[in-house]
Parts: structure tokens; sequence; C-alpha cells
């Protein structure tokens, strides 16, 4: 029997940059679902269940911020590990990630794909 493959969600409102990764995170093996805003990314968590959640915070109708409050209130949802993927780099916005529950938060600007897919492996 064929082991399922891990389920990444990309939440993210960039199709050029979610592109990029669904394209490297599939060629590595990953399933791959993407949501282009907040509110959707959190329905597909609740729906899907993915092995791991890699999300930006600045996005529309619901921000990565307020996606993983929700996401970590909810029982079907809490256990998921959750990236950020961001070009928010201050040490603000990290603590309060770290806070509501992230396993890991990255600089777009300061990684590869490749390399980011080597972190999604590290939780999986």
């Amino acid at each position: 029997m064929k082991k399922a493959k891990n389920k990444i969600l990309i939440v993210e409102d960039d199709a050029v940059i979610s592109a990029m990764y669904k394209s490297k995170f599939e060629s590595d093996g990953f399933e791959i679902l993407i949501a282009s805003d907040g509110a959707d990314g959190l329905e597909l968590a609740k729906k899907e269940k993915p092995n791991i959640i890699m999300m930006d915070i600045i996005m529309p109708r619901m921000d990565g911020f307020s996606v993983l409050a929700e996401l970590k209130k909810a029982s079907q949802t809490k256990n998921i590990p959750v990236i950020m993927l961001t070009n928010l780099g201050t040490d603000e916005d990290k603590d309060k990630a770290k806070k509501l529950g992230v396993v890991d938060y990255l600089v777009k600007a300061n990684l590869t794909p490749a390399q980011i897919s080597e972190k999604i492996k590290k939780y999986l």
C-alpha cells in the first residue's frame, strides 16, 4: 500500500509566491493545498487537516496572526504545526507569533524554496 503524502497548506495572498512554493513542494513529494487569504486558509485547515501549514501574515479578510489564534483554539487544528513565512522580520512580530504557537518564523527574503522545504521536512 502506498504511503499517503504529507499535506501542506500554503496560506498566501501572492499567487506568484504560492505557485513557486507549490511547484517546489510537489517536486519534493508533498500534496499541496492553497488558500489565497486568511479566512479561506482557516476553513481549508479545518476541512482538510493538513500535516503542516505555511502562512503569510499580511493577507486580506483575516491576517496570519488571527488565523493562527483561531487554529490554536480549535480542537481539530490546534496540534497542526504552523510556520509563518512573511516579510515582517521584527522581533515584535516574531514574539507575537511564538506566543500564538508557531513552530517556526521564516522571513521570505532570507530563504530559498529549497531551504524552506528542508525546514518543513524537519517538522513532519
